[in-house]
């Protein structure tokens, strides 16, 4: 089985700490919308900014939380996060990609365009860096997510290990890329293409023209051919990702959830390749009480890596300064 790093049993002594300092201090949390030209349409977002933001002039990292298949922009803040948030000097960001899988769609066929994997890293990302006092560079930046979240921040964080410094997954679909592709081969759709989308109105979401299950979700091909499925497969990303530049992986799973196999199996294939990363399963199914517990261990986590990055790179650039001394 994989192994913990020395890392995770470090955080696990401080999360009560941090728990009761949170509970003492819920943050609010804010809505923004703005206009995201990679997928032709006004998008919202979820925001949490820390405590003492508006009276300082301090840049803070970010992390970004990436929603699962089915759900929203407004999951995340339902559990846990505004609460766990408050413990550090740090902004979260929960954005909204629909039933996208967080990719940037090989052929679309209906009248919006569907590259969501621009939508983030473009759009969201610039548009986060823009308006708030952010630490903009890899050093500041990291990405998890639950379900389809958890396999969009690995893959996403794997296509571009030069934006995040860590990268993450609770009960994630790891395995997506490679099951499509298996479809491919038989000729079959995806799992998720097959599923009557319905029109019932979700009126959390309020997004003009994508607030219900049939528009949320893109109309036409994820992926056309296999090579395009292992261009977005975290199993073979991480294996031609510069062992230099690799962000830091952490990856959960509860025991009883249905999508632990390809979690532990991607544990199993960083431990054979001994690439650096944090495991952890606890007792728990694909359901809300899961993520919203094990949220605040990964934020911990996350906000170490982040700290310890910035501390690098702070490092780097006094020797730099001092000529390679």
């Amino acid at each position: 089985m994989p192994r913990t790093s020395p890392l995770y049993a470090l955080v696990l002594a401080f999360v009560p700490l941090f728990t009761s300092i949170a509970i003492a201090a819920d943050l609010e949390v804010q809505t923004i919308e703005h206009q995201a030209n990679s997928v032709g349409r006004k998008m919202k977002y979820n925001i949490v900014l820390p405590a003492g933001y508006e009276k300082s002039n301090d840049r803070y990292p970010v992390l970004y939380l990436l929603h699962g298949l089915t759900s929203n922009y407004t999951a995340w803040s339902k559990m846990n996060v505004p609460k766990a948030a408050a413990a550090y000097k740090l902004i979260v960001v929960m954005p909204d990609v629909g039933n996208s899988w967080y990719v940037n769609w090989a052929e679309t066929s209906d009248d919006h365009k569907n590259r969501w994997e621009d939508y983030i890293i473009k759009d969201l990302i610039g548009h986060v860096d823009a308006q708030y006092r952010t630490i903009a560079r890899r050093e500041g930046r990291a990405i998890n997510g639950l379900s389809m979240g958890g396999y969009g921040a690995i893959m996403l964080g794997l296509r571009h290990p030069d934006m995040f410094c860590s990268i993450g997954s609770h009960s994630g679909a790891l395995a997506f890329a490679q099951r499509t592709g298996e479809s491919l081969a038989k000729g079959e759709q995806a799992d998720f293409m097959k599923r009557e989308w319905g029109d019932e109105l979700n009126p959390l979401i309020k997004i003009d023209g994508f607030d219900t299950p049939k528009k949320r979700t893109p109309q036409g091909k994820i992926f056309l051919t296999a090579a395009e499925c292992d261009a977005h497969d975290p199993f073979k990303l991480v294996l031609k990702v510069d062992r230099a530049k690799l962000p830091h992986i952490y990856v959960d799973c509860g025991t009883e959830d249905r999508l632990i196999d390809s979690s532990r199996r991607f544990g199993k294939l960083l431990m054979d390749n001994n690439i650096p990363f944090v495991y952890a399963e606890s007792a728990g199914g694909h359901l809300p009480p899961y993520w919203a517990r094990e949220v605040a261990t990964s934020m911990a986590v996350q906000n170490l890596l982040i700290e310890r990055s910035l501390a690098q790179a702070a490092r780097d650039g006094v020797k730099a300064a001092a000529g390679g001394e």
